[in-house]
């Protein structure tokens, strides 16, 4: 593992925001207004927050290229924002264009390039994972959700026959291939071409490349005309404003030196045991934001095993779990920690952990509290044989 996480930065992300908008009475979707902000950057928020995401692309109509390009609320992510075409597959390859002259890494054929709608705002850091794990292992991958009403066709204003919907999905985005198949079909099927492909799955389907179908999410609706935008709008508006979470953790002392501790080194102290650097104060936070994002624990992310670094620095997992908790959607609001320990004595290191943690969640420093206790000669921490850290996080809707 080089950074924070298995699969961070295994995607660049084309985002279509190029439509014409025909269904939305005259007004451009991408600028609509939700919360204060257009639509376009509740999307292109919800794709950066993702770990699996390193670089993003835009593609806009020609009139509105320079509001978009020049938005004070564009994340860091988007490289570049281009004019696309008439049709979605144009739109897609000034994409994949822009991705190739941007950086060498996008146009490794193995690389992992992801499709977005820019009229879909409600994408789920998981669910960009998901597809885009799909891809490493499969080559190509569409998130689909099972068709739930029956089905008829119809002709002349007639029911002909119902359709069989057990083998029927509906398709979503983000819809992902990798960069070497995506090019294979660009030769055979260029996308100023007289054939026209509703997404990109439609044009690996005709390449007879297989595409992987992962579950999608009901709640990464499309929106195409003006109830859809109504929608979109109520779902924001009932998220959750606040949570909480706790998390322990506990580790005895190692041999070698130094202590790795609330995101600081204390030099001339014993360090903890463990597979990490054994700062017990963070692994407890972590824990702490992960309970409250509802992600699991930090143990299920970062494994005590190969897959893990030995000895990596806790300050890196902290970071994963920070961005983690963005994804979901999340960031953290106050921090309380206790560490519990007979030595060292803390007392004078407190302040600075509690400085050190304020700047790897991005906090207020006000909002962060670090204390200790020497454990009043109970258990192994009142015995000097360890030290445990007891953390409870609040985190607050990143909206």
């Amino acid at each position: 593992m080089s950074g924070p996480g298995p699969a961070d930065g295994l995607a660049d992300v084309i985002v279509v925001a190029a439509g014409s908008s025909r269904r939305m009475d005259g007004i451009d979707k991408m600028q609509v207004p939700i919360g204060g902000k257009p639509m376009l950057a509740w999307t292109l928020e919800a794709l950066a927050a993702s770990p699996v995401v390193e670089r993003m692309v835009v593609v806009a109509s020609a009139g509105n290229l320079a509001e978009i390009s020049g938005a004070p609320w564009m994340p860091k992510r988007v490289t570049r924002v281009v004019v696309g075409g008439a049709r979605r597959q144009v739109s897609v390859a000034a994409g994949v264009n822009a991705l190739r002259d941007s950086h060498v890494e996008g146009a490794a054929a193995d690389r992992v390039i992801l499709v977005h709608d820019g009229a879909r705002p409600l994408v789920s850091a998981a669910l960009i994972e998901s597809v885009a794990r799909a891809v490493e292992l499969y080559g190509a991958a569409i998130p689909g959700l099972p068709v739930a009403e029956t089905v008829k066709r119809v002709a002349d204003e007639t029911v002909a026959e119902t359709v069989d919907r057990s083998d029927l999905v509906t398709a979503q985005t983000p819809q992902g291939v990798r960069a070497g198949l995506l090019a294979r079909a660009y030769e055979r099927y260029p996308p100023d071409g007289p054939e026209t492909w509703t997404d990109e799955a439609a044009l690996l389907e005709a390449c007879r490349i297989a595409v992987h179908v992962v579950p999608g999410d009901p709640s990464n609706l499309k929106v195409t005309q003006p109830a859809d935008l109504r929608r979109v709008e109520a779902m924001l508006a009932v998220q959750p404003s606040t949570r909480v979470g706790i998390g322990h953790d506990s580790h005895p002392f190692g041999p070698g030196e130094p202590l790795a501790l609330g995101g600081i080194v204390i030099d001339g102290a014993p360090r903890l045991s463990g597979h990490s650097d054994g700062d017990a104060a963070l692994h407890a936070l972590a824990d702490a934001l992960l309970g409250a994002a509802g992600l699991g624990d930090l143990g299920r992310l970062f494994p005590a095993d190969s897959r893990t670094p030995r000895g990596i620095p806790s300050t890196e997992l902290l970071t994963a779990v920070r961005d983690r908790v963005a994804a979901a959607g999340w960031r953290p609001a106050s921090i309380d920690l206790t560490i519990v320990a007979a030595r060292p004595r803390l007392d004078r290191h407190l302040d600075a952990m509690g400085d050190s943690i304020a700047s790897l969640l991005r906090m207020d420093r006000e909002a962060v509290n670090v204390k200790a206790s020497s454990g009043n000669l109970d258990g192994s921490e009142g015995a000097g044989r360890g030290i445990s850290a007891l953390a409870v996080a609040t985190v607050a809707g990143a909206s």
